[in-house]
């Protein structure tokens, strides 16, 4: 997989090409200082992974990220927490905090590789093929899984497909995050952000900005905030 790093501070650009070095099938192939020269090399050449950092003069990491290609993968780079909920708004698949340790990258790379396999099969179908009270079929690969609402973790949309990850497996569709939604069950299933809908029966902990799941951190975004301690968190804390 071959990536390219995009960050106004040169030293910042050196530490990630050299996290870069230390990851196995991973292929750093450029690195610019803002987006204006990142765009025209993504116009003209194919790429797998940006590392793209957030605070940057001009057009910030955030706003130059919706209009990078669909079939290429973000990861943010930032020295700032804050940013973290607002990263997955714009379909980023991780949010590495300065200064980025060897393990945390890795984790990012490894996820990175798996979703681009993913990406670029020719063999992702699209759509739900049959749905009941309990369970949906989903047609993905070539083939159809039976899933069970229950065994659903969270789904995730990234670009233009959900993935849906059950405890051992992940189900990837051609399919946007609010179809999946519109036709699974509301009273244990929540959005939580615009990439991120989570089952609450396998919530571990929560805090004011994360839903804890198992090795799973889920950001929980802005807007969806209130609904989902209003209605999910408070009232079934006051229940039980």
């Amino acid at each position: 997989m071959n990536c390219i790093i995009v960050d106004d501070e040169p030293l910042a650009r050196k530490a990630i090409e050299k996290l870069v070095g230390q990851t196995e099938n991973l292929e750093s192939i450029a690195s610019f200082n803002g987006a204006d020269a990142t765009r025209e090399f993504l116009a003209k050449n194919a790429v797998d992974l940006v590392f793209l950092d957030i605070q940057m003069p001009g057009v910030n990491g955030i706003e130059f990220a919706r209009t990078i290609p669909k079939k290429t993968l973000v990861v943010f780079t930032t020295a700032y927490h804050e940013f973290a909920s607002e990263s997955y708004e714009v379909d980023a698949i991780d949010y590495l905090i300065k200064p980025v340790k060897l393990e945390r990258f890795q984790k990012a790379v490894e996820k990175a590789q798996t979703y681009c396999r993913l990406f670029h099969t020719d063999n992702i179908n699209s759509n739900i093929e049959n749905i009941s009270d309990d369970y949906i079929f989903v047609r993905a690969e070539r083939r159809i899984y039976k899933v069970h609402f229950s065994d659903i973790i969270f789904i995730e949309g990234l670009k233009d497909y959900v993935v849906i990850h059950l405890e051992n497996q992940k189900v990837i569709t051609l399919m946007n995050i609010k179809t999946i939604y519109d036709l699974i069950p509301k009273n244990f299933f929540v959005r939580v952000s615009k990439s991120y809908i989570i089952n609450v029966n396998h919530i571990d902990s929560v805090d004011n900005n994360t839903v804890y799941m198992g090795k799973n951190e889920i950001p929980i975004g802005n807007i969806y905030r209130d609904f989902f301690f209003d209605e999910f968190v408070t009232r079934r804390i006051l229940t039980k």
